[in-house]
């Protein structure tokens, strides 16, 4: 008998609900990424940076350029007594093609930060869908949260409608004063406004989940998950089916977008001090170039000549000059950019960390609630006996109504708090799928 009005609750619940909509977690999930702006606006950066790296690419191929030129005056340009005819046009038509053997190493490390590019554009991808993924999953823990305290306010809304008609009852035959019924209603009035309030927060819920994660919204849709009773041992398997094994919180950044990601800044520095070194190196580059300029119907022109050539740069000045200071800026960046690793892989472990112990705090805290709601139905159930035996008041079985329903909706936030607390760390720890 000890658990007799959690039994009244889960039959309420299962006629109540009977008619709803449902979705699962990983349909919510499933939706989400599919609908996200994020997920598509990551996937075009992808794309773009693609581009980059074809375009980079493209450097090493000879540049080719076509030159044409053509001029008419109305009078004159030359005439007698240079020319025995007069020149009133003139063209030119070329065609260049030139070739760089050696540009500093520009080239190359151009196309490296290019391929890097398209990297962090796959980091920062795989952070769009881990946030996603764990904003579907608060949403729906949210949904969850909501319902299972429905349940509650109507379990206890059955236990005071069937106290208030026994109050009833013994008011009609003299045994009670109408204070003791006045009690039972303030009490029922106050349950009837908290459920009012809940209802209308479980309607904007369904709205925002419905909205982010790309669906019609429905005024009938709950989330299937429930929340049972259990004990706190068996935790760190949520009803999602996701699992923490460890003992103890894993530092490992391996895996951690925002760790690779910071790896990759540090990457990028030294490939942009190399970028700007080579701007400074000689450069040596080879090619061809052909032309041929004349007048039209004038029979003065030139052939066809083509021609290659080589060219050397030596940046001289720049040794001493500007080059030098912008090289010192650049490893002056370069240092910043290590300490910034530094700094920001430090403050990772500690996220993990604190993470971590969040964790296993909301699992102390369901253990500490479950063994609050296993007193209170007991309290509430002796008092009840000893209220009908006339042992007890109705003030009594009053309070112990109201520690009952505190004790079950505390259950239900330490529920939804762990839940939320576990996805919070296997994001941090990248193992949002």
């Amino acid at each position: 008998m000890r658990f007799i009005f959690l039994s009244i609750y889960l039959l309420i619940c299962s006629a109540g609900f009977a008619q709803e909509h449902q979705i699962t977690l990983q349909e919510s999930k499933t939706a989400a990424l599919d609908y996200s702006k994020a997920i598509k606006n990551g996937q075009l950066n992808i794309e773009s940076a693609e581009a980059g790296k074809k375009g980079a690419a493209a450097n090493y191929l000879p540049s080719v350029s076509i030159t044409g030129v053509g001029v008419y005056a109305f009078k004159d340009l030359v005439g007698p007594p240079l020319l025995p005819q007069g020149i009133d046009n003139f063209y030119f038509a070329g065609a260049s093609a030139t070739q760089a053997l050696y540009a500093g190493g520009k080239i190359v490390t151009a196309n490296k930060l290019a391929t890097m590019q398209i990297e962090v554009s796959r980091i920062r991808a795989r952070q769009s869908q881990d946030s996603v993924l764990l904003q579907t999953e608060q949403k729906y823990w949210k949904l969850v949260d909501l319902q299972e305290q429905h349940k509650t306010l109507l379990a206890n809304e059955t236990f005071l409608d069937q106290v208030l008609k026994q109050q009833k009852d013994m008011l009609a035959s003299g045994l009670i004063a109408r204070n003791d019924l006045l009690k039972v209603n303030v009490q029922r009035s106050r349950l009837l406004l908290n459920k009012s309030k809940l209802e209308n927060g479980q309607k904007v819920a369904r709205l925002d989940f419905c909205l982010y994660v790309g669906i019609p919204f429905d005024s009938l849709l709950m989330a299937k998950d429930t929340f049972n009773m259990v004990a706190a041992d068996t935790l760190h398997r949520a009803p999602g089916g996701h699992r923490i094994q460890e003992s103890a919180p894993d530092l490992d950044l391996s895996g951690n977008n925002d760790y690779r990601l910071l790896q990759k800044s540090l990457e990028a520095e030294k490939l942009q001090t190399r970028l700007t070194k080579a701007d400074y190196l000689p450069s040596v580059s080879v090619g061809v170039n052909a032309g041929k300029a004349g007048v039209i119907d004038r029979g003065v022109g030139s052939k066809f000549m083509p021609l290659a050539f080589g060219m050397v740069s030596i940046p001289v000045s720049d040794l001493w000059g500007s080059g030098k200071q912008k090289m010192k800026q650049r490893q002056i960046s370069e240092n910043i950019a290590a300490n910034n690793f530094i700094d920001g892989e430090n403050k990772l472990k500690v996220g993990i960390m604190m993470s971590w112990y969040d964790l296993t705090d909301a699992q102390k805290q369901i253990a500490f609630a479950n063994v609050s709601i296993e007193q209170a139905t007991e309290n509430l159930k002796v008092t009840r006996d000893n209220y009908s035996s006339g042992l007890a008041g109705i003030t009594e079985l009053m309070d112990a109504q109201a520690a009952y329903q505190q004790a079950l909706s505390d259950g239900v936030t330490a529920y939804t708090n762990y839940q939320n607390k576990l996805s919070s760390y296997r994001y941090i720890t990248g193992r949002m799928k």
